[in-house]
């Protein structure tokens, strides 16, 4: 764990943005269920993300920053084989060609004024924008201890949860992760009002993960929500925000039964999200990571680079 957070004390570093809404809307792939991971199932497919990458980590090199390549995992669990027709032994093998071009794209990109850390991404069992299937931690140790043990297997930097949306099943994944010899970054997903699906405040959830792994992660991060649905949230600035070092926020400002709803991308406005960003860094003391999510492609982690990690500082 410590030297993921000595990597990232020392500069920024930038990851993408929205990869699923990028392929779907902008793109015009179909992805089945919203896995990203369908598309290491073709050489088009696997070229097509390596494209997508290459051109977030021009981002990061003109702008001083690190980069952290984020696989195409987050729809790749267990649960998600059956209704990509897939058998289990199929998507694992998947999840491992996924960190295989991350680790290409690291072989061809990483020099010592782009240090490329590779992240296994892990998703929430159920659905991204709402608790529908809450476990205890010791069930979402061992559904997600699978995934994270394939990837750790093939070799990467660390664990990121992405888009936890309850208490329980983000400490099981720590505990996932700590079992497999991997740091782990966890990050919640809000509602408008600033509160996990669960009702859960970012506060509380932060905490409540932090007692019941000894402190396993690495760092937390916030995605899956516009910036406004979570700064007041901030701004009762206390010890627990420190904790808070990454964030890929979404461009709309819409709720996610909204999003769930919407038949086209709202991108928002890119400017404005890296002066949000801009705002957010002033509450966050410690925050290092910056990216995007639904809505957000390489306009926006470009301006946000511009605004907040250009030619930063190095601690």
């Amino acid at each position: 764990m410590q030297n993921i957070l000595h990597r990232i004390d020392e500069r920024p570093f930038l990851t993408d943005g929205g990869l699923e809404t990028t392929l779907i809307f902008l793109d015009g792939i179909e992805l089945p269920h919203f896995a990203s991971i369908a598309m290491l199932r073709t050489a088009d497919g696997r070229a097509h993300l390596k494209r997508y990458f290459e051109r977030y980590i021009a981002i990061a090199r003109g702008a001083g920053a690190g980069f952290i390549l984020e696989a195409a995992t987050w729809r790749a669990g267990p649960d998600w084989a059956g209704p990509l027709g897939l058998e289990l032994a199929e998507l694992d093998a998947l999840n491992r060609d996924a960190i295989a071009l991350l680790h290409e794209l690291r072989a061809e990109h990483q020099g010592e004024a782009l240090p490329i850390l590779i992240s296994g991404c892990i998703g929430p069992r159920g659905d991204g924008y709402v608790a529908d299937r809450t476990m205890l931690a010791d069930e979402a140790e061992a559904y997600h201890g699978h995934q994270v043990a394939v990837i750790a297997k093939a070799g990467v930097d660390l664990i990121t949860a992405l888009t936890m949306t309850n208490v329980p099943e983000a400490i099981g994944i720590a505990k996932a992760a700590l079992r497999a010899g991997l740091p782990v970054a966890i990050s919640f997903t809000l509602e408008t009002d600033g509160r996990l699906p669960t009702g859960d405040g970012l506060k509380d959830a932060i905490e409540a993960v932090d007692a019941a792994t000894a402190g396993a992660p690495a760092y937390y991060m916030i995605n899956c929500a516009h910036p406004s649905h979570f700064e007041a949230v901030l701004a009762d600035a206390g010890e627990w925000v420190n904790r808070i070092r990454g964030l890929r926020a979404n461009a709309s400002r819409l709720s996610h039964a909204e999003l769930d709803e919407a038949t086209e991308l709202d991108p928002g406005n890119p400017a404005e999200l890296a002066r949000n960003y801009a705002e957010l860094k002033a509450l966050l003391p410690a925050l290092r990571v910056f990216g995007g999510c639904c809505g957000t492609d390489d306009r926006h982690v470009a301006a946000i680079a511009d605004t907040c990690a250009a030619h930063a500082d190095r601690r």
